[in-house]
């Protein structure tokens, strides 16, 4: 699935990451997640984008661009897990979504949930599942996701 440009509006549009965003702030944006994100070499940047481009629609990364600035200002990504439950069913995961400090208010984060949920719906998946600070969740509910049963994680050193 293609990011949609169909509409007039080119503010705020969807696109899919491309290898030259790293120069326009990506990795700064994906600083403001609540989670480790250190610096990236241009060449292990470069190395990542190729991987990931490898698996297509299976692992897609979007952003918006500020057509002023020409900053990315939000993003988020959904990869597709193949399954042997649900009649060898799909299931999407939504990760990484944020939105810059700066242009939080703006609906950005609502538009990259749709485009992802949509993406995952287009892959014939069953369900799309997120995980999310407490913090966030009336963000979500509003997305149309629901609470369902704990999250659990191990980290590796």
């Amino acid at each position: 699935m293609q990011a949609d440009n169909s509409n007039n509006d080119q503010t705020n549009k969807i696109r899919w990451l491309e290898i030259t965003y790293k120069s326009k702030g990506f990795i700064e944006l994906l600083r403001q997640l609540m989670t480790v994100c250190d610096s990236v070499l241009d060449k292990d940047f470069e190395d990542r984008f190729r991987e990931l481009a490898c698996e297509g629609d299976d692992h897609v990364i979007c952003v918006i661009e500020d057509n002023d600035t020409g900053k990315i200002i939000a993003t988020g990504s959904v990869f597709i897990e193949k399954k042997f439950v649900r009649n060898c069913g799909k299931a999407a995961h939504i990760e990484d979504v944020v939105v810059d400090a700066d242009a939080r208010g703006m609906q950005l984060g609502k538009k990259i949930i749709v485009f992802l949920i949509e993406h995952a719906q287009s892959m014939g998946c069953y369900k799309v599942i997120l995980d999310c600070s407490a913090h966030y969740k009336a963000f979500y509910e509003k997305c149309g996701f629901k609470q369902k049963e704990i999250q659990m994680v191990k980290y590796f050193p």
